[in-house]
């Protein structure tokens, strides 16, 4: 659980930052801004391999360029979940799918592995 939560963390800094640089991306309050997170995190964790799998030829073809529209496709679906989230066009939400990638990635490694199962 500590995991998730960290991970929604880290996903909030990403969102924030692609707000911050993109127009198109926009939040009520920050209370928004960490629900955003939360949602992001389980459509991630309960769509997402559905529509990766759905989608895996196609994913090869680009060779997993194609990874960057199901985030965004998973950004808009939590846009069209959650008022006072707003993201205007597929483009912007394409462009903050990279933003909220790349901040995760830089977050998650500075955070460390996956902690050990417990006993």
């Amino acid at each position: 659980m500590e995991r998730f939560l960290i991970r929604a963390l880290v996903a909030a800094a990403g969102l924030w930052l692609a707000a911050e640089w993109l127009d198109g991306l926009a939040f009520r309050d920050g209370t928004t801004l960490l629900m955003a997170a939360l949602l992001l995190g389980l459509i991630n964790a309960f769509v997402r391999p559905l529509v990766v799998l759905l989608t895996l030829p196609l994913t090869v073809l680009t060779v997993g360029l194609f990874l960057l529209v199901v985030n965004a496709l998973m950004l808009g679906l939590v846009a069209l979940l959650l008022p006072g989230f707003q993201i205007e066009g597929f483009g912007t939400a394409l462009l903050a799918a990279l933003i909220v990638g790349i901040v995760s990635g830089i977050g998650m490694a500075l955070v460390g592995p996956r902690l050990p199962p417990r006993p």
